[in-house]
């Protein structure tokens, strides 16, 4: 028989409550690995801002866009990671700023629309964290959008949704959009203004630059300008629809451009757009939609001479990335040609260099509007036509083309190596 049992009740009393105190003092094994364990999961689901993080880069394309397309992620990073973190910034998490160690308690994120409209917008009670990424980010969302109000209808959110999938494939291929860290545009005196980087300069904010231009330009397509050391695009983007061309207003916005360039950049012409669309069926239906226009002159190869096409995947952000090097022309066709071989834009159709009776065009950068001379041109002669291109822009090149002109495919990651990309 136990001890216990022959104490009097009083005694057995106190040794229970002295048991009890003790254990309180002195935490068992098991206590101490659910503290620490509960203590690392504090810390796992503090969110630090950090600049490169995913967070990050959400703040900062929502801070320029105002929404963005959920459907889209996959311009950001890796899809599955970017909506996982998203439905998480949909409840209440801490965040920490790693400058200066600034907490902050708030539901950062919420979801609106359904189907393809489904955006993500910023929940309003956590729009000071804009001031972690810059001093002017949080003056510039609220300018730009009304003070956190956003019109309704398909037409205003379409628009939100080409601004902000462009930003996003800007930051992905190392283009600067950020408008409130970059230099202002004008127009009062001839200066060289723009960075010697890539940086994408939004429409909204440089339609705005003259008032006597803003009404002729006001309700264009175009979505922004991007400047590279040597040059400047017009930027477009189509989404999953073909893109209809009609009426002056991109000729104006042309021109307006040109004004810019000429005043900030010390460019003196500008005859290129890029157009970002969801596939390369976009792009063969644009080519069709083309076709089909009575008014040559309105036609996207009529205004623009050259009109680069970028799917908005991982290959169309590696694109952008080759359409921003500085030379990038003529450092593509050196590497592609013998000097003897070359054309140098003398001939009498488009082709980049002739072997014997065989004309070649490297479609590597995705050029539309050449791409429809070179086939007016090649259905009226006898000689052979090859087209070098890459794997991922073959099939629209064989539905476009058709069997007589032959294709030679190339390794992209070569030739970004021999580019230095």
């Amino acid at each position: 028989m136990k001890m216990t049992y022959l104490l009097s009740p009083r005694k057995r009393r106190q040794n229970r409550r002295f048991r009890l105190v003790q254990s309180r003092r002195i935490p068992t094994k098991r206590a101490v690995m659910l503290s620490e364990k509960s203590l690392m999961r504090e810390v796992e689901t503090m969110l630090t801002v950090r600049p490169g993080s995913h967070v990050h880069r959400l703040i900062t394309v929502l801070g320029l866009a105002g929404e963005y397309p959920v459907r889209s992620l996959d311009l950001l990073g890796n899809e599955r990671t970017l909506k996982a973190l998203v439905n998480k910034l949909t409840s209440v998490q801490e965040f920490r700023n790693p400058c200066t160690d600034e907490r902050m308690t708030v539901k950062l994120l919420q979801l609106c629309g359904s189907g393809k409209a489904r955006a993500i917008h910023f929940y309003k009670g956590a729009l000071p964290i804009l001031n972690w990424i810059h001093a002017d980010a949080y003056r510039y969302y609220m300018t730009s959008f009304y003070d956190h109000r956003f019109p309704g209808g398909n037409a205003h959110r379409n628009r939100n949704f080409r601004v902000a999938e462009t930003i996003g494939m800007s930051i992905a291929a190392g283009v600067d959009p950020r408008s409130y860290q970059l230099p202002p545009l004008q127009t009062r005196s001839i200066l060289r203004l723009t960075p010697d980087i890539p940086t994408f300069y939004l429409a909204r904010d440089f339609k705005k630059i003259n008032p006597t231009e803003q009404n002729k330009t006001m309700f264009t397509r175009i979505t922004g300008a991007l400047f590279y050391p040597g040059g400047c695009y017009a930027v477009y983007n189509t989404r999953d629809a073909a893109m209809k061309w009609s009426g002056m207003g991109e000729f104006k916005a042309l021109h307006s451009l040109i004004e810019l360039a000429r005043m900030n950049a010390g460019l003196q012409s500008i005859d290129s757009a890029i157009l970002t669309g969801a596939s390369y069926e976009t792009a063969l239906e644009t080519l069709l939609e083309s076709e089909r226009s009575r008014r040559l002159e309105l036609r996207f190869d009529g205004i623009y001479r050259h009109i680069y096409f970028a799917p908005m995947n991982a290959n169309g952000i590696r694109q952008l990335r080759l359409l921003t090097l500085p030379n990038w022309n003529e450092r593509l066709l050196d590497l592609l040609f013998d000097p003897d071989t070359r054309s140098y834009n003398r001939g009498f159709m488009e082709y980049d260099a002739s072997i014997g009776e065989t004309y070649i065009l490297s479609h590597l950068d995705g050029d539309l509007a050449r791409l429809i001379r070179f086939r007016e041109a090649q259905r009226t002669s006898t000689k052979r036509f090859e087209v070098l291109c890459f794997a991922e822009q073959a099939p629209f090149l064989h539905e476009y083309l058709g069997q007589r002109v032959i294709l030679k495919e190339l390794d992209r990651s070569v030739v970004e190596r021999e580019l230095g990309l």
